[in-house]
């Protein structure tokens, strides 16, 4: 969408701060022997609390409130009561939702106790990326060249990115134009950034697989060439200056 009112700018604003709170708690509350489910049903009363709905489950009837992905899975894993969370996993949680009308996107990987398995390189890359990205967003901007840069790090630090998961806008739904912002350059893109333009700008940064496939569930997505992704995400404001980063407070950057 479009900010062209404060109104919309507050509606922006509380959804954001809704997913964006749930987000941080989320991580926070995680632990070594905790499912992913337990995790799960955490994130859905802190939303609830806001009076927000989940955003998967409204758009395409996920079977969870949000979206949580261990170690391999790279992306859209179900809540479950089987997975349990171990030493130095990799974890990833996304949450988005709607409320009153307007819809926010944000997420974020981290390590779940000790970092016995060397993840910690791949989840600051992946932050660092995420930073540097928004920084560079501006009304004008060729979307392709934010792609660019993107990969770029990506590759100044040894890892790959996903080309076949990007970000996206949101606003009045969970996706909208500009859609497919991607993590590469696309040369026959030509689309610019708008001011005033709300997009998630998310990361998929990998160690060895370029692409995500889906599992037989039908929602899990995991690497054609194994290894992990890490991912994160806000959801911001495009104006001539600095974006507005509308989830700051999940404080995945920190």
């Amino acid at each position: 969408m479009s900010i062209t009112n404060e109104q919309e700018l507050i509606g922006m604003q509380k959804v954001s701060e809704a997913v964006a709170f749930t987000l941080k708690e989320m991580i926070n509350y995680a632990q070594v022997g905790m499912t992913t489910k337990d995790l799960d049903e955490y994130g859905a009363k802190i939303l609830s609390d806001f009076g927000a709905k989940s955003a998967p489950d409204l758009t395409y009837g996920f079977p969870g409130w949000t979206c949580i992905s261990v170690d391999n899975e790279f992306c859209h894993g179900i809540p479950s009561s089987e997975r349990v969370l171990k030493e130095g996993d990799l974890i990833n949680i996304d949450v988005s939702a709607e409320l009153n009308g307007y819809w926010a996107d944000n997420g974020g990987s981290f390590i779940i106790g000790n970092d016995i398995n060397q993840h910690k390189r791949l989840v600051d890359a992946s932050k660092e990326i995420l930073e540097k990205t928004i920084n560079n967003i501006k009304g004008g901007v060729k979307i392709a060249d934010i792609g660019f840069l993107m990969e770029t790090e990506a590759q100044k630090r040894g890892f790959k990115v996903i080309k076949n998961l990007g970000g996206h806008g949101v606003g009045r739904s969970l996706h909208e134009e500009p859609d497919e912002l991607m993590n590469y350059k696309n040369r026959y893109d030509n689309r610019r950034f708008k001011k005033n333009s709300v997009v998630a700008i998310e990361t998929f940064i990998s160690t060895d697989s370029t692409i995500a496939v889906e599992l037989n569930d039908g929602w899990t997505m995991v690497g054609n060439k194994g290894g992990y992704m890490a991912q994160h995400e806000h959801t911001i404001v495009v104006t001539d200056g600095k974006p507005i980063i509308l989830t700051k407070m999940n404080e995945i950057l920190n």
